[in-house]
């Protein structure tokens, strides 16, 4: 007798056509929006957050900004549902129900906390400086969403003796980016408000790094219910 099984599929060929679909994404963007892109860039290595024409430039083109924006959503809730999958936490047996919930999760987090800081600086009287502000966070969520592409290709698809180094890469470049927005945002959000620099330190841990926190709980708790 011939003993007949069925094949099982260990491929990860939907993480393939995903992250593709990622690389089109930007690549489209930057073809139809390529001025719109190039003053991003040129705004975020080289000028100063004081030049209001390029600030002016972005702000007048809010097809590209919103795309930019969701992309962020997706990349960010991509890489930490492939940091969960790579540290084996228990959230992460399902790659595409935690990246459903992880991709919500982000996208509620960052409407709430735009939300909120709109109706502060509205209450306080410091639309100006909220505006400013917002405008920087969301300058450096665009940049983050793209900077993660290579990084996120990478964690798709992992060499075992690589995969640490761009794990630790990843987490220098995003320490990064929160130092960068801490030194471009304290100078406008100083001269509205007597602020020092610990309590805007905290003020930013408060509102950037606590949120990551806050997604890992949510996750672990629908998980568990799940299970």
């Amino acid at each position: 007798s011939l003993i007949v099984e069925d094949r099982q599929v260990t491929g990860n060929d939907g993480v393939f056509y995903f992250i593709l679909s990622l690389v089109l994404y930007v690549a489209l963007v930057r073809i139809f929006f390529y001025k719109y892109i190039t003053t991003l860039f040129t705004l975020f290595f080289r000028a100063p957050m004081r030049q209001q024409q390029l600030r002016e430039q972005l702000l007048q083109a809010p097809l590209p900004a919103l795309l930019l924006n969701i992309f962020f959503v997706i990349g960010l809730a991509t890489y930490l549902t492939f940091l969960a999958s790579h540290y084996k936490m228990p959230v992460a047996d399902h790659f595409w129900n935690m990246l459903m919930y992880t991709t919500a999760l982000v996208a509620i987090i960052y409407t709430a906390k735009f939300i909120i800081l709109k109706i502060a600086g509205w209450i306080f009287g410091i639309s100006s400086m909220v505006d400013t502000y917002l405008f920087v966070v969301f300058l450096i969520n665009k940049m983050i969403g793209i900077f993660l592409l290579p990084i996120l290709i990478l964690l798709a698809f992992p060499e075992p003796m690589i995969l640490p180094v761009v794990i630790i890469f990843s987490y220098f470049m995003l320490g990064g980016m929160v130092l960068y927005l801490f030194l471009i945002s304290y100078r406008p959000v100083r001269a509205e408000i007597k602020l020092t620099r610990l309590h805007f330190f905290f003020y930013l841990c408060g509102l950037e790094l606590a949120p990551l926190l806050l997604i890992y709980k949510v996750l672990l708790s629908l998980m568990d219910g799940q299970s």
